[in-house]
């Protein structure tokens, strides 16, 4: 993966690896203008601190050690200061010394994102913030920089999953069942509405799982409630006891396009498969969005039904996991050995105290995820 990105002068790679050449003493960065060299020339660094500590100099064409991404940076901070005045894209590219297109394109392959899109995801939370903190609707809407309130409403759905009103409320009259069971894992919990499933999270104490699931929506109706979610519960106990069993949950997500880009490649990687950031941002056609893969996996809210577990570091390692890598891990190895069902696969350390087996056949439901 990382001689391939040498060989293509794979811009979107830089910063997450350097090369260095034993015959010159000199490391670069991915896509570095000079002539590639010998493979067997080659040694890889994870960053520049432990090139040079191998006693290599930083490349004069390439430089390395210069920040290519401070312009798109700087714009990045400008719109979140500014996003209520509507910057408008040749004023940013004005700004960051840049033509408007390249710095379309340069914004895109850092965020994901396109600057005008970055600054409606600004404005949103803005809006968010406003509405937590009890300011009127129409003080928090003009407040965010929308010019009227009739446009919020319209799209309310997409940035807030309901109306204004309804969110200044923390949510009141949404209604929202969960619970907490012990898995291969460890525990689990699974909350979901009435058209399905909304968030799977795991950890160590159920109190404090219970209290994350309760920060966004304090005034919702969220109720513990083992039967209105006892068949996706089992489904997914069931499930992490021999991941060649399939899961199929019915989901009631929201998520921006490109997060829906990610998460629909994620469910189609096959079990015991892996990919890396890199190959899943080449896969939506997004090659230069490495790290904008990386945050769309990172906030994924429903654990293993997208298995953003199957993304990996381009060096093969496990990299992060928002419930820990030890999980993750455990999760990869499962898959890998593909033991019956009878017999979890995963690590005694996540075991505790199992349930009975339901006998739960999981059920295969179209699950389609609703853009923001």
């Amino acid at each position: 993966m990382w001689w391939e990105a040498v060989l293509t002068k794979d811009a979107g790679m830089d910063g997450a690896f350097y090369y260095a050449v034993t015959t010159t003493g000199v490391y670069c960065r991915p896509s570095c203008p000079s002539r590639p060299p010998k493979r067997a020339n080659v040694l890889f660094f994870r960053d520049a601190d432990a090139a040079e500590q191998a006693g290599y100099r930083a490349c004069r064409r390439c430089r390395p050690r210069v920040d290519l991404l401070a312009p798109i940076k700087r714009i990045s901070r400008y719109i979140e200061q500014h996003a209520g005045e509507h910057p408008t894209l040749d004023d940013l590219a004005a700004r960051a010394g840049l033509s408007p297109s390249h710095l379309q394109r340069k914004f895109k392959a850092a965020f994901g994102l396109s600057p005008y899109e970055y600054a409606e995801a600004c404005r949103t939370r803005s809006l968010k913030d406003g509405l937590r903190q009890g300011a009127s609707v129409t003080e928090a809407i003009y407040d965010a920089g929308y010019g009227s309130s009739s446009r919020v409403y319209e799209r309310s759905g997409k940035s807030l999953g309901m109306t204004p009103s309804a969110y200044r409320e923390g949510g009141k009259g949404a209604r929202i069942d969960f619970a907490i069971s012990q898995s291969a894992l460890g525990r689990v919990l699974v909350a979901a509405t009435g058209r399905g499933v909304c968030a799977i999270r795991f950890g160590d104490e159920d109190a404090q799982m219970e209290a994350d699931l309760r920060a966004e929506f304090p005034q919702a109706d969220v109720r513990r409630n083992q039967g209105a979610v006892k068949r996706w519960v089992d489904a997914l106990v069931h499930h992490l006891r021999g991941p060649d069993v399939p899961l199929e949950l019915p989901l009631d997500i929201r998520a921006t396009a490109f997060q829906k880009k990610v998460w629909e490649h994620l469910r189609t990687i096959p079990a015991g498969r892996t990919e890396s950031y890199g190959e899943v941002a080449a896969a939506i056609g997004e090659p230069r969005a490495v790290r904008a893969v990386a945050r769309a996996c990172a906030t994924n809210p429903v654990a293993v039904v997208i298995p953003c577990h199957r993304v990996v570091r381009g060096d093969g390692k496990s990299g992060g996991y928002r419930w820990g890598e030890e999980r993750k891990r455990a999760l990869l190895g499962g898959e890998a050995a593909k033991k019956p069902a009878s017999d979890s696969c995963f690590p005694r350390d996540f075991r505790g105290k199992q349930e009975s087996d339901t006998g739960f056949s999981p059920q295969h439901n179209t699950v389609k995820i609703k853009e923001r």
